[in-house]
């Protein structure tokens, strides 16, 4: 009786595995909710643990939905005030460490704030968990400016050939493309395997520098910094008033400070181990 039990037992978990594959297979090419697995080719899921999402929490907010209660097409800022609109191709989903947004590299899939999270004038902090899925291209993970042009952007270059990860910014009023700076990563892989990407701009120390995976990968010096007056961005960045660099792929944990990180709190921010009272101004997809 007790094999037999244990053969059912089984039968019943296969069964169930199953349809959760199909389920997710389905939804990957529609509307809802999609399901990424460790055991999945993606590799580990992101966000640093679940002790440090819920420290990101407002009291009282529990830690599990993603959206706006009764707006489920709206991000819900779980550390301040601006929440995220999800455009019609951009898809909710769920890993093994939290929840993500997928998005399908078109001009319909993407997420909109509705104001600036930070004045990207003044020091600030940038971060998310990324998984890209394009081959070629330049693609934005997160960005902020205007209507001509980014004040900053966060995502995989790709430039001549070489595939990197970067952390741009402007420095100049007019946003021209002329006056950018960034940091950008060497030999790293981009493609197909998740990063932890952190941009920090120091505006007393004048750098910009580009954190992959907890690790510094690129800095560059910069005298002062533009900060445009449009909505924070995931998914597209805003070129020569056209919206550029469609993310193909996966984001989670958006995190945003309006100061910047230090090295060894970047280090403990990969680890989940980032001091409880170092709080962010915004944040995203951390449940």
């Amino acid at each position: 009786m007790a094999d037999r039990s244990e053969s059912q037992q089984r039968r019943r978990k296969r069964m169930w595995m199953a349809a959760i594959t199909v389920a997710a297979c389905t939804l990957g090419v529609g509307a809802g909710l999609f399901i990424l697995d460790r055991g999945d080719k993606e590799g580990k899921a992101p966000g640093p643990g679940d002790a440090s999402r819920s420290a990101t929490a407002a009291p009282g907010q529990d830690t599990i939905a993603p959206t706006v209660p009764g707006e489920p097409n709206l991000l819900r800022d779980r550390s301040g005030q601006v929440n995220i609109a999800l455009s019609p191709d951009a898809v909710l989903g769920k890993v093994d460490n939290g929840n993500v947004l997928r998005l399908r590299s078109n001009g319909n899939s993407y997420a909109q704030a509705a104001e600036p999270v930070v004045d990207a004038s003044k020091s600030f902090t940038v971060s998310a968990w990324v998984y890209n899925e394009a081959d070629g291209g330049s693609r934005f993970a997160i960005s902020q400016g205007d209507g001509t042009s980014y004040s900053f952007e966060l995502g995989r270059e790709d430039s001549n050939g070489k595939k990197s990860w970067v952390f741009r910014m402007q420095t100049d009023e007019k946003g021209a493309a002329s006056t950018a700076v960034a940091a950008t990563s060497d030999g790293l892989n981009t493609v197909r395997a998740w990063a932890l990407l952190t941009g920090v701009y120091d505006a007393q120390g004048k750098t910009l520098t580009l954190y992959v995976d907890g690790k510094e990968a690129g800095r560059a010096p910069v005298a002062a910094a533009w900060s445009g007056q449009g909505p924070l961005q995931l998914g597209r960045s805003r070129h020569h008033g056209i919206w550029s660099g469609p993310w193909a792929g996966v984001i989670g944990h958006v995190l945003v400070w309006d100061k910047p990180l230090t090295a060894n709190q970047v280090l403990a921010l990969k680890g989940g181990k980032l001091d409880k009272e170092i709080k962010p101004v915004g944040s995203w997809l951390v449940g």
